[in-house]
């Protein structure tokens, strides 16, 4: 445990330091905006691309990671319509909930995962971004928009210009195609990589709205529940059915042990969702998840 202690904790410290950052006014109220759009268009993809660039896309083992990856989403996207038939929540609140439960906070995972698992565990972590970001961000935009009966190119365009996909659709392309990145180009791509993560968890930090933890408090409990403590668990149950290795089966676990993604409060507010309600789950489930990844990847730790 202190070993996961020593690994987190430094991850939590740059977001609370990104929070207080901005509720000092420093370095000033567009630093924040702009730098999100950096990380999220140039830093961040690049980190995505160099890791499928290198990562082992011919391994027999990638086929049943992947398919641990949909089985853990496709359940819970299954439970997910169950409920809100069960609730008959409106799309606006359904999109917000569902993100809560679906999405990922990636810079805290990636964070997480490079200080406990290495670069071993980077390279696991961006195959399973290629497999997790698109089947997320679909899933998120039907749940916001269902009622409305868009058609497949109003549901796929933000999936196909979303910068995370194309970087790791880039990245497989180029690992498969044999194109090496020598003469420097690795290089370049690992500086920009270093920058990314630090600055995602400050910006994380930034984004967090305390006060709209105040309303909803029963809801905004059941869906930190649900995403910290009974995704882990159903990823783990999947783990074990599969039979995957150590190190995939506590990357799967921490991924989806993960709070839900900030940018889940952009796209709620674009079409039309509950934007309060997904602040709310945001700030809560990212306040709560130092302790909860501890206590989860501890037990799985535990379970060897």
């Amino acid at each position: 445990m202190s070993i996961l202690f020593e690994a987190l904790w430094p991850l939590f410290a740059l977001i609370v330091g990104g929070f207080l950052l901005r509720r000092r006014g420093f370095p000033g109220e567009a630093f924040w905006p702009a730098a999100e759009r950096l990380n999220y268009f140039i830093l961040f993809p690049s980190l995505l691309f160099a890791s499928l660039a290198k990562a082992p896309l011919h391994d027999p083992g990638i086929g049943r990671l992947a398919l641990a990856v949909l089985l853990g989403l496709g359940a819970a996207w299954l439970l997910l319509l169950l409920w809100r038939r069960l609730r008959s929540w409106s799309a606006a609140r359904f999109g917000a909930l569902a993100q809560g439960v679906l999405r990922f906070n990636t810079y805290l995972g990636l964070a997480a995962i490079g200080s406990l698992y290495g670069k071993d565990g980077l390279t696991l972590a961006a195959l399973m971004l290629a497999l997790l970001v698109p089947a997320v961000n679909l899933m998120s935009v039907w749940a916001l928009t269902a009622e409305r009966g868009i058609g497949p190119r109003a549901l796929l365009l933000p999936i196909l210009k979303n910068p995370l996909i194309l970087a790791c659709a880039a990245g497989a392309l180029v690992n498969l195609a044999g194109i090496s990145l020598d003469g420097g180009g690795a290089r370049l791509f690992d500086l920009l990589a270093v920058a990314s993560l630090p600055l995602g968890l400050l910006c994380v930090g930034a984004a967090l709205q305390p006060k709209e933890l105040r309303a909803e408090l029963p809801a905004l409990l059941g869906c930190c529940a649900t995403r910290l403590l009974a995704m882990p668990a159903l990823a783990f149950c999947i783990t074990r059915l599969l039979g995957l290795a150590p190190l995939e089966s506590a990357v799967l676990v921490l991924f989806f042990a993960l709070p839900t993604a900030p940018t889940s409060y952009v796209l709620t507010r674009e079409l039309g969702g509950d934007s309060h309600l997904m602040a709310g789950v945001i700030t809560l489930q990212t306040l709560l998840a130092g302790a909860s990844l501890l206590l989860v990847m501890g037990l799985v730790q535990a379970a060897g």
